[in-house]
């Protein structure tokens, strides 16, 4: 048996070489379908992933109040959007002073500006830096670390002390602070001097933002510089129990009721979002991303699928005077079949496997592009393996049982 295969393996290589520009059409039309697969698949692995990673430094075991929850508000239909009011520093300060659930730690924080210029002596950056306003437990609540240096602590944030923590873009190759030792040395700010005390250890970016061009400063010392109209806050808690999570997050929603002054008929004015909730939508998001790749793949390969039975078939056509040879000679209708079955699978093969490299090779790209972590594709590569043998199962089975049934007297009059 396994001599027989050998020599039908032979006999499918020595056919390819004979019909060479066939065999480069034929693969090259498989080879488009697996890229389709693979490189979608590629893709949403690497947004998963990206997406995976922002969201759970933060722990199973924090929740945020924010405007609105993390959701995509929907719009049109007949329905009017409904427009909470932003939380202000009043609000804020008012839920952390009330909100005294056990083993639990409050942070607020606030974006004073997406587009600040920082120097560092008679250096500056563009105007990309995003400044944050943080309290001493900003930090912890949201996953972060600091690999040099220290974060804020009480003293540092009720003294309004300027120092800052900064994004490890600071410190990268291009940064501002690439040549020198960062603690301790002054950036300025609007013309504010802040003294750098720590590094925060690099985030990458989310659908291109980066998370590691930003800087940090004591919460009171940003609402004194940037006092822009309608500034929004956020809160976050992190308990330290996780099993005491649901009854904090439903001590949290009372409280914040209780801010906002809602009557027992109203509806929430505010978001509560749990950082699993986040990474279940997440997970949802990227099961529907995997159901629209593999649709688009299919439709991509069904294509590629036809196109191989048609020239196998005509391959078939070709060589009736061949296998018509073959049958004289006492070859059984099964040892035929096998043979053209056995050269569709070696073309499958050959066109998925540089397909699923011309897809990993496109996945990476996208990736590069969008300044996403690239993570190998394992459950795509298997994908495309498996489709690639089921498109050359699927193909060849009907040239090959048309082959194998040739009348041999009329395959040798063949001309």
């Amino acid at each position: 048996m396994i001599g027989l295969f050998k020599e039908n393996v032979k006999i499918a290589l020595g056919s390819i070489r004979t019909q060479l520009l066939r065999t480069i059409l034929t693969v090259i039309i498989i080879a488009i379908g697996i890229t389709a697969l693979v490189g979608i698949l590629t893709v949403v692995t690497a947004i998963e992933y990206n997406l995976n990673s922002s969201f759970a430094s933060m722990g199973s075991n924090t929740f945020n109040i924010n405007q609105y929850e993390f959701k995509n508000r929907r719009r049109g239909g007949g329905e009017t959007e409904k427009i909470n009011p932003i939380i202000t520093y009043t609000e804020a300060k008012n839920f952390k002073e009330k909100y005294n659930y056990p083993l639990t730690q409050t942070s607020i924080s606030f974006v004073a500006t997406s587009a600040a210029e920082v120097k560092f002596e008679n250096q500056k950056t563009d105007p990309e830096i995003s400044v944050l306003g943080i309290d001493e437990h900003f930090l912890s609540n949201s996953g972060l670390e600091v690999t040099q240096g220290r974060s804020f602590n009480s003293f540092d944030i009720s003294n309004n002390v300027y120092a800052c923590i900064v994004g490890s873009d600071f410190v990268s190759e291009d940064g501002l602070l690439k040549e020198v030792n960062p603690i301790n040395k002054i950036l300025t700010i609007r013309g504010a001097k802040f003294r750098v005390i720590g590094v925060l250890k690099e985030q990458g970016s989310t659908f291109g933002n980066s998370q590691d061009l930003r800087v940090m400063i004591p919460i009171q010392v940003a609402r004194s510089m940037f006092s822009a109209p309608n500034i929004n806050y956020s809160l976050s808690m992190m308990v330290i129990k996780k099993e005491l999570l649901d009854e904090a997050v439903d001590n949290a929603l009372i409280t914040m009721r209780k801010v906002r002054r809602l009557n027992p008929i109203e509806e929430n004015n505010f978001g509560i979002s749990r950082s699993d909730d986040l990474l279940n939508r997440i997970a949802d998001l990227t099961g529907y991303l995997n159901i629209s790749a593999w649709v688009i793949g299919i439709i991509t390969i069904l294509g590629s699928s036809i196109a191989l039975m048609n020239i196998m078939i005509v391959s078939v056509t070709e060589r009736t005077r061949e296998i018509g040879v073959r049958k004289s000679l006492g070859a059984k209708k099964s040892t035929i079949a096998f043979q053209f079955f056995i050269e569709t699978l070696t073309i499958g093969q050959i066109g998925g496997i540089f397909g699923i490299i011309f897809g990993i090779l496109v996945g990476f790209l996208i990736c590069l592009s969008a300044d996403w972590d690239f993570v190998i594709p394992w459950g795509a590569i298997m994908a495309a393996f498996a489709t690639s043998f089921v498109v050359a199962l699927v193909s060849g089975l009907y040239p090959a049982i048309k082959a194998s049934q040739l009348d041999p007297i009329e395959a040798l009059r063949y001309e």
